[in-house]
């Protein structure tokens, strides 16, 4: 690298040019890189759902998760394959080596399930086989309310909310949770059906006969050819009354002759409330690979579009918005690096006291940083809290290469009297092999960590790429940029007889503190190889009283999550029992602003399960600082920064304590989290006809059952 050195020192419009192709490109990247919380990573892991209404759970266990684990277990690179089988459907969980390509597995498990469909039952659904990512967890959760039937939201919600927002660009599915859907009640009065000697399997089949329609095939006219069609479909749900089930001596007999018809809804088996107000749920995935902060904003921009459709009673709000943390996060962390570029800045101007040094140092920051936006977008990558991360740390880093050159470089100037362009070369070229030392040795940590073989280095992937490419470009920047502009920028000076005069003062205060410190230190080497070791030893006491977990959990978020479950076999009616005494503490606590609740939305659809999204006052009013520190001031009042102060984590706590009072209920509260993997403790609860579980699909920590 001594060479480009030389080169760019004497073609400055070279090394300018160099440079800022770089950053050029970095700048035009930057607004077309994508925002997300967490880099998108494919799971080792793929699911088969299956559904199989009517069915017991050992039927399920025996006819349709046996037949696929069989079908799937051929399938390369399998490690653990499990299954769940509960009443009416079945769930096959398949964990893949890291070294597989999870989208080949997931086409060979197709290709298996479909190999497999004629060995199951005739009436089931046809199973869905989906891989595990990050991208499908939801970035979104609307609810549609009001004094309304659920009946009522749910038309309200599937044709004014969901039906506009799923034209937003980017997304990819949303989800109607909370009510259920218009259906067609039959109720059969058994006397009346044992009267005429028929069976309910006749009245059945005569619905699914006349209630249809079929392609009736072509019609050749001559010179032209007509499509036929059956139209046997009713199209008006009070005509099923009508239709004739059987014909009993010449006389038809008629389904309203057997019982009544109502146009009502499917069997309702979840519950969705608002602040304690009938409510439906609205959650939204995005497409993959999509940016999560565009694809929100798009879908806000079609909202007033959505509550001018919705009646004047009925609202549709954002109970859960990712991208509001997203925002929040990166905020803060592009502040940091800007912090850190000016402190660095600061640290530089004060021990070489040189406005010129200081500028020829700290373009190298910019520099380093613009320009890996570019190779971010090159290599696929997104603003994103670990790629956001590793910039953030690399501002310290990628001024040391430009530090050390430029300190050389002044050192021969001061010290030897070159002029500015003899020791730019000269002193690159001295301290080059230690600068690139320095740099192989950093790539040689960040890099590996891209390549860790477990989830974790799959999560890190960007962060080590990301931190490679800038400590690269500094490298390059100290042998090209820094030297050009050495020559250019700095002075010469006469040697003084006394010494440099960057040595006096302060400065040689520190010069010889640390001179006497290095002499200690040869003198009782073994005394400081002893402190050495007993440092590296104390760290495996001390990792063991630090707290583990996959990522950080403490965070203050201003929302978390209740979920209750009660007893196996619980019904809805005594499920809103309980649920409703939670709603009730929830709304009277301090500090709380939204709570949505919903029963029988996760999993399998259990009506034994809730789930509460709870909402807390935001930070900024109930956390002490200086904004409201300074409004106390303005109003007289010193205290008010300190005043009903309380942290996402205490209120959790407090939560929990108030909720335990409910009997019969296991209750888990802890803070959302949009990474996850890894799978839950499994309990299996058995009864006689029934196999029933507990949670099964982890998402960062669950109690053990």
């Amino acid at each position: 690298m001594y060479w480009l050195a030389e080169v760019c020192v004497k073609r400055p419009v070279f090394a300018l040019m160099l440079i800022t192709a770089l950053v050029v490109a970095g700048l035009v990247a930057f607004p077309q890189l994508g925002v997300d919380r967490f880099p998108n990573m494919d799971m080792p892991s793929i699911y088969i759902r299956t559904n199989y209404p009517g069915a017991a759970s050992q039927e399920v266990e025996s006819e349709v998760s046996a037949v696929l684990e069989d079908a799937v277990a051929t399938v390369a690179g399998i490690e653990e394959l499990r299954s769940i089988s509960r009443d009416g459907r079945s769930f096959v969980i398949i964990t893949f080596s890291l070294d597989r390509e999870i989208d080949a597995a997931t086409q060979d498990v197709r290709d298996a399930v479909s190999g497999a469909m004629n060995l199951l039952p005739p009436n089931i659904d046809p199973p869905i086989v989906q891989k595990r990512d990050l991208e499908s967890s939801p970035i979104m959760t609307l609810a549609v309310s009001g004094p309304r039937t659920s009946r009522e939201l749910y038309l309200f919600a599937d044709r004014y909310v969901k039906n506009v927002i799923e034209s937003s660009p980017g997304v990819g599915e949303v989800q109607i949770a909370g009510a259920a859907d218009r259906a067609v009640k039959v109720n059969i009065d058994a006397d009346r059906l044992a009267a005429y000697q028929m069976s309910i399997l006749q009245v059945r089949d005569a619905l699914v006969r006349q209630n249809t329609e079929v392609p009736g095939g072509r019609l050749d006219q001559g010179y032209r050819e007509r499509s036929l069609r059956t139209m046997g479909r009713i199209a008006d749900a009070s005509n099923f009354s009508n239709l004739v089930v059987d014909t009993i001596n010449g006389t038809p007999v008629r389904l309203s002759d057997l019982g009544t018809v109502v146009d009502d809804t499917k069997e309702v088996r979840t519950i969705a409330r608002l602040n304690q107000k009938p409510a439906v749920v609205l959650t939204i995935q995005k497409q993959s690979g999509e940016n999560t902060v565009a694809v929100v904003e798009g879908i806000k921009k079609m909202l007033p579009r959505s509550q001018e459709l919705l009646p004047d009673d009925v609202t549709v709000s954002v109970v859960q918005d990712q991208s509001r943390y997203i925002v929040t996060a990166l905020h803060e962390l592009e502040k940091h690096l800007i912090s850190g570029s000016i402190l660095a800045c600061i640290t530089v101007l004060l021990f070489m006291r040189s406005w010129r040094s200081t500028v020829i140092a700290s373009v190298a920051i910019p520099a380093s940083i613009i320009s890996t936006f570019a190779f971010m977008k090159l290599f696929g990558f997104t603003l994103n809290n670990v790629t956001m991360l590793a910039l953030v740390l690399m501002v310290g880093v990628v001024i040391d290469d430009a530090i050390v050159v430029l300190e050389n470089v002044f050192h021969c100037i001061e010290e030897r009297g070159m002029t500015p362009r003899e020791a730019a070369i000269y002193g690159t070229k001295e301290i080059g092999l230690a600068v690139l030392a320095t740099t192989i040795s950093l790539v040689i940590v960040f890099l590996p960590v891209s390549f860790l073989s477990s989830v974790t280095g799959r999560l890190l992937f960007q962060f080590g790429l990301t931190a490679t490419v800038a400590i690269l470009v500094s490298m390059l920047v100290s042998f090209s940029l820094t030297p050009m502009m050495c020559s250019k920028l700095l002075k010469a000076e006469t040697p003084s007889p006394n010494g440099p005069s960057s040595r006096s003062g302060f400065y040689h205060l520190i010069e010889v503190s640390y001179l006497w410190t290095l002499k200690q230190s040869l003198r009782f080497r073994w005394l400081v190889l002893a402190v050495s070791i007993a440092v590296i030893l104390s760290n495996y006491p001390l990792y063991q009283l630090v707290k583990q977990d996959y990522i950080p959990l403490n965070v203050d978020e201003s929302e978390f999550e209740i979920r209750l479950e009660a007893r196996q076999g619980a019904t809805l009616q005594s499920m809103n029992d309980l649920i409703s005494r939670a709603e009730n503490t929830l709304i009277n606590t301090e500090g709380v602003e939204t709570v949505l609740l919903t029963v029988g939305t996760r999993g399998f659809g259990d009506v034994n399960r809730a789930s509460i999204f709870v909402r807390l006052t935001d930070s900024e009013t109930r956390t002490f600082s200086f904004d409201r520190f300074f409004a106390g001031l303005l109003h007289g009042d010193l205290t008010a920064a300190f005043r009903g102060n309380f942290s996402q984590r205490e209120k959790m706590s407090e939560l929990r304590k108030k909720l335990k009072q409910i009997p019969d209920t296991r209750i888990s509260v802890r803070n959302l989290t949009s990474l996850r993997q890894g799978r839950r403790w499994i309990s299996i609860f058995r009864s006689p006809g029934r196999i029933s579980t507990g949670c099964w699909n982890s998402v960062t920590s669950c109690e053990k059952k």
